[in-house]
């Protein structure tokens, strides 16, 4: 089996423990693969694992998220898209963000460049949507960045509270608040 096969268990175990809490007993138990298999498959080991990671969730987003914002329809449209396909993402509230997980602990300094370019790249597309919807370009960003503090920010209030309708709340509302004319 390729080592892709293994992604998105390893995927799975990033998201819930993070880099210092995946350890290999966790990863080997994930994917049946043991310590042998998973360095054969991963040499750099546990950072090869997550860069494999990053790169899947890129490729996640830039299908899911990027796409349907660049794609055609309205502005309404588009952003409603990105958060119905975020929204079965964070499994409507109750899954952790690999992406915010990952800017704790250890691994932090190594992977912090490519979270922030991954953060940086779906702000410019919401905010692109916004531009193109006639809306000025300094407040087209200040709304994509407001855009990923809230859905972070509920993401972790959902799940810190057990309470995913905070989560749905902000998804649900997000497009109309993003497009509406008062910030």
């Amino acid at each position: 089996m390729s080592k892709e096969a293994f992604i998105p268990c390893l995927f799975g175990v990033f998201r819930q423990y993070g880099y210092d809490g995946a350890t290999l007993s966790k990863i080997s138990e994930a994917t049946g693969l043991g310590k042998a298999s998973l360095y054969h498959h991963f040499p750099g080991g546990k950072d090869a694992m997550v860069k494999s990671v990053l790169n899947y969730a890129d490729d996640w987003v830039e299908e899911n998220v990027l796409q349907p914002l660049a794609s055609e329809g309205s502005e309404f449209e588009r952003l409603q898209t990105m958060c119905d396909r975020i929204n079965d993402l964070y499994g409507e509230g109750t899954q952790p963000c690999l992406l915010a997980i990952l800017q704790v602990g250890t691994g932090r300094e190594a992977f912090h460049p490519h979270i922030k370019a991954a953060l940086d790249k779906w702000i410019g597309a919401i905010a692109t949507v916004l531009v193109e919807s006639g809306m000025d370009e300094t407040l087209a960003r200040q709304r994509g960045e407001h855009a990923i503090i809230l859905i972070q920010g509920s993401l972790m209030a959902a799940q810190g509270l057990d309470d995913p309708s905070l989560f749905q709340r902000v998804i649900k509302a997000l497009p109309q608040q993003l497009t509406s004319e008062c910030p």
